[in-house]
This record gives structure tokens, sequence and C-alpha cells, in this order.
């Protein structure tokens, strides 16, 4: 390896790469301090490897988890993973085999049933989320006053401002505090399909209790179990998807996450639409239809294979291998995917060893690699509640109700919201993997900060006039096209595939409970603020928090896209402070010369890849392939 790597210092200096310091000149690797670099050996612990030795390894691998009846595959996806750019130099690939290693680069989308189906079901989840979100957006409109807490018109109404805040708060307060930090240890012992169908039950059972309530603590109660569901679906669910999907296609496939939460926002703006005319019920039949989509994640989630890095993690190597033959479509990709991700956890393991839930949670602030991956997701979750998108989610009805539209126009907006949350995800799937995370926060931050601004400068024009209305909406709609490809499939996704699998169930529990806990924050807040500011003042306030996000995510949010969730390791191995100043007196420099006074200047990669599988070589693949199909036609 070129000791050109040696190019970043970690906390305390030590070098992230130093192939002498790790005896990589004598065919080894040496076992190195994580609180200095894990990268070395993370990255792709086989490349370093002769074809000797790494056979040799198989073979042990194969006599200790009694799978000599497919050392032949196991031995020839360990030389594919050793160097994926060579694959086509493998001894004994079969024509078929060459073809399926590379269609990943050439037909990526060509997928098995069960690796889709298992996308499906959990998009299913993510639109319990969002339905969850919208029923108490229309039933906000008629339950304070059923429940004798009306808002306004009464000597009480600031109190009851805030009581219905942290009524709909109630969900986020019991995912922040309880369920999520409850994901840990359920994930341990029961599984993530075991965990999700558990969430299911409560998402099923506390809708249908929500509408059955008679006053506004016994509400208060049923939104505190729903929230049980939700912390435990929204910290397991992208965990779910990511660990089982490729890691070119991961972000396009987890962030279905975010574009099924639109679909049932969407879904559950519809309901609120359907019943509104259904009398003194209505706001019953809005909080209570949000067990539909719930009731398929509960029959549904054992139909999937469970992830198979949580089998190896269990030391259950025989149920990872069927899992994977279920979720890649050949034997040799499955016992290729088997072998590395299990080189790859063992590594990690040695380095990290084994702690309990109260140190594992500790090291997120203590180990620096842990660390840099607690204070990305921070920050991404953080921002999705800074952006102010939920403001638009919890309370889009009643902000258009105080622009002067009816209850039925209202409901009519907010559907259009939720429409246009929804359609605009779309090209999320594309971009994500393509374009980057990061990529995609920076763009369109600017975007939604001008357009929520607009929206609030829009409150002026006089009530009487047709545009009042329509030109509010219009720019609420624009707000949320930007919003839903960018900080709407990001966070979850990111969050997800960040953390070690040491680490993975409790990091992407703090980053469900930031996310939720500051959801809890704005709905309580929101309802007082948009009496107390105005809704000028208040999309005037979260205009400026756009603003603060962009710069949080420009300066702490490393690019993770088309990068295997153990190759992520080497990434968090920068310090976040090289990375700042990276793109301070870097990045910046070069972007102000390239798109402002158009000059041809070459920007330093910050990241320095050593054999694996980086854009660069898919476009090898890709070359290769098609001068061998034009040749054989």
């Amino acid at each position: 390896m070129d000791k050109e790597t040696v190019t970043q210092v970690d906390s305390d200096r030590s070098p992230i790469h130093d192939p002498t310091q790790y005896g990589e000149e004598k065919g080894h690797v040496e076992q190195v301090s994580l609180q200095n670099n894990v990268s070395a050996r993370i990255k792709n612990p086989l490349a370093d490897l002769t074809k000797e030795r790494v056979l040799d390894d198989v073979e042990r691998f194969a006599q200790e988890h009694q799978l000599q009846e497919i050392l032949p595959e196991l031995k020839k996806g360990a030389l594919v993973a050793r160097d994926p750019g060579e694959f086509e130099s493998v001894p004994g690939l079969t024509d078929d085999e060459i073809k399926v290693l590379q269609d990943e680069v050439l037909h990526k989308w060509r997928q098995p049933r069960a690796l889709y189906f298992t996308i499906i079901l959990c998009s299913i989840g993510a639109a319990v989320q969002g339905w969850d979100q919208t029923g108490s957006n229309g039933a906000n409109l008629s339950f304070p006053d059923a429940f004798g807490i009306p808002e306004s018109g009464v000597p009480d109404a600031i109190r009851n401002q805030w009581l219905v805040g942290v009524i709909n708060a109630g969900p986020y307060l019991s995912s922040a505090f309880f369920s999520c930090w409850l994901s840990d240890p359920m994930n341990r012992y029961f599984g993530r399909r075991g965990t999700i169908f558990v969430a299911a039950i409560f998402c099923v059972l506390s809708p249908i209790g929500s509408a059955c309530t008679q006053n506004w603590p016994q509400l208060f109660i049923t939104r505190l179990l729903l929230g049980i569901g939700m912390g435990l679906k929204a910290s397991v669910v992208p965990i779910f998807c990511a660990e089982n999907v490729p890691a070119n296609i991961r972000g396009g496939l987890v962030m279905c996450w975010q574009l099924w939460t639109a679909f049932g926002i969407f879904l559950g703006y519809s309901a609120n639409l359907a019943v509104m005319y259904t009398g003194d019920i209505a706001w019953r039949l809005q909080f209570g239809s949000a067990f539909i989509p719930a009731v398929p994640l509960l029959f549904g989630v054992y139909f999937c294979p469970e992830s198979p890095r949580w089998y190896i993690k269990k030391g259950e190597i025989n149920k990872a291998y069927k899992s994977l033959q279920r979720l890649r479509n050949s034997p040799l990709q499955a016992a290729r995917d088997l072998y590395y991700i299990y080189a790859q956890i063992k590594v990690e393991q040695e380095l990290i060893g084994t702690s309990n839930y109260l140190q594992r949670f500790t090291e997120l602030f203590t180990i620096p690699r842990v660390r840099r991956a607690t204070l990305a997701s921070f920050t991404v979750m953080l921002a999705q509640q800074m952006c102010g998108i939920n403001i638009v989610s919890f309370y889009s009805s009643t902000i258009f109700s105080n622009a002067g539209a009816s209850n039925r126009d209202a409901l009519l907006a907010s559907w259009g919201t939720g429409l246009v949350n929804f359609v605009f995800a779309f090209p999320a799937v594309w971009t994500i993997d393509t374009w980057g995370r990061r990529t995609l926060l920076l763009f369109t931050f600017p975007q939604m900060a001008w357009t929520l601004l607009a929206a609030g400068f829009c409150f002026y024009i006089p009530e009487s006039s047709p545009a009042h209305l329509g030109i509010i909406a219009f720019f609420v709609f624009l707000f949320e096209a930007f919003y839903s490809p960018g900080e709407g499939p990001v966070p979850f996704t990111y969050s997800a595939e960040v953390f070690p699998l040491s680490h993975r169930e409790v990091g992407m529990a703090w980053a469900v409970a930031i996310c939720l806990g500051f959801a809890a924050v704005l709905s309580i807040t929101f309802p007082r603020m948009l009496i107390a500011m105005t809704a000028t003042g208040a999309f005037g306030f979260y205009a400026g928090l756009n603003v603060t996000a962009l710069v949080m995510i420009y300066l702490w949010v490393p690019e993770t896209k088309q990068r295997t969730l153990e190759e992520l390791d080497y990434i968090f191995a920068v310090p976040t402070r090289v990375h700042m100043h990276y793109q301070v007196f870097k990045v910046l420099p070069w972007w102000i010369n390239r798109y402002i006074f158009r000059r041809h200047v070459e920007l330093e990669p910050l990241y320095k890849f050593d054999r694996v599988a980086t854009e660069e070589t898919a476009a090898e693949v890709r070359k290769r392939s098609v001068v061998s199909a034009n040749m054989k036609s």
C-alpha cells in the first residue's frame, strides 16, 4: 500500500494508516487500537493478505462452522471480496458467476424477491410512522373542543395551547425517553424481526385506543403507548433494511423509509379528508385510522429473512448464509458476502471487544470512531427538526386555518402537502447513491430556508385577497418539494449505516431519540409559538434554523455513499477537525473557483481507498462488461 495514505492524524496524533507500522510488508496485519485507527483493518481485512493466506483462512472458517459443502463458493467469494475490481481474474469462476457479478454494476436493481419483499414490508412500517404523525393533524381542529380544552376564547387558552402540544407530543416523548433505548436489548434477544413484531402490536392497538378515549388524560396515555411502537420501529426498521441490502443500492432502498413515511403522511391526510363529515366522531376516526397499515406489518414480518449480520453477531453462521441465499442473486454472492462480513465483524469485535449496554452507550461519546458517527447522526437527525418540516406535518391544518381557510380548505391544503411530500421523495431513490447523502443535504437546505421565509412573509398579504391562501400554500408546497429528496430520506438512511455493528442498536436508538425528542419539543412549543410570534415570525425562526443546520452539516457530516457498512469505519477514522479543515480550506475555495470564477481547478480527495469497490472500479467493470458483450455479439 502506498505511503501517500499516511495523510490523516487521529486524536492522539497516530497515523491513520502506515503499512510498515502494521507489518503489512510481512503479509500480516498487527492489532491496532480503535482509539487510534481502525481503518487499516476494517476497510478490507482481506486486501493485504496473500491468496494462499485467504484460502487457508476460508478452509478453517468452513471447518469451524460446518460449511464444507459450500467451500468452493466460499473460496471463490473470498478471492472476489479480496480484490473486487479484478474479480474476473479469480480462477474457477463460471460464465454465469462472472455475469452475475457484472450485473451488480450493470443491472444493480435486479435483486431477489425476498429482498424486495423485505423492503416493501419495512416500507409499510414507514407508512405506519407517517400515518401516526398526521392523524393528530386533522384531529387538532376538533378534539380540543370535544375534551373541554379549547385553544382560544377562554381564560385558560394559553394553558390549553400548551396542553394540546403535550398531547400531540406524547408519542415522541415516550419514544425519545423510553422505547428508543429499549430497542438495543430487544434486538439482542429477539432479533430485528422480533422487535419489529412487538412494535407492530403497539401500532395496531394504540390508535384504536385513542379513538375510544373519553377525556384528554386517556388520550395522552394512548399516545404514549403509541410512542413505544413508533420508537422501536423507527430504531430497528432502517437498520434491518441497511443490513440486508447490497452496498451499491443501500441508500436507494433504505431511503424507502422516508418515501413510504411520506406516503403514510399522504394516506393520513387522505383519511382526515375522508372522515371530515362524520360529525362528532371525526377526530376519533382520524386518530384511529392509523392502525390500518400496521396490520400487514404485524402479520408479514416473519416472512422476511432475518438480518445476516445479526445472525453472524450471534454466532449462527449457517442461518446467516441461508438468509444471504434469499437476499442475493447467486450462491457465490451469498458466500462472498458471508465471509467478507464475517471477516470485517471479527476484526471489529477484536478491536472493540464486548461490553454491556451502559458501556456501549458511554462509548458513543468516548471511542473516537464511534463518537464521530454519533456527532454526524446527531447533526442530520437534529436538522430534520430544525428545518421545520414537522410544523407542517403536525400543524398544517392549524396553519392554514389561521391563514383564513375553512376546515375543509385547511384539510385540502394539508392533503396537498402530503401529496407533494410523497411525489418529490421519488428522485432520492436514484440520487442518494449517485449524488450522495451529503450533496443532497447541502443542495436542499438553502432552498428550504428561502421557501419557508417566503411562506412566512406571504401572511402579510391581506386575507381578503384571493391570492392570500394560494400563495402561502404554494411556498409551503415548494418547501415540501425541496425537503423530500434531501433532508427527508437522508437522516434515517445515514444513521442506520454509520455505526459499527457493535454499537449499531444503541447508536440508532440515540439518533432516533434525538429526532423524536426534538419533534416532541416542536410539537409542544409550536401551538404557543404560532400565537405569540404569529405565523410569519414562526416561519422566519425556522428559516434561520435551516441556515444553522446547513453550516453544521457542512462541517460535521462525512459522505457515506456506496461504502459497505464496515468500510465506513475508515471514513469515520478521520478526525472531525481534519474533516472540518478540509471542507473549509480545500472544498470551499475549490467550489468558489470552480462555480463562481469558472476556473478549471482540481480538488484533492480527502479519502484514499485501497482495493475496495469504489465508483472507479465499478466504471472499469462496466467498461469491460460492455466490451465483452460486444465481442460476443
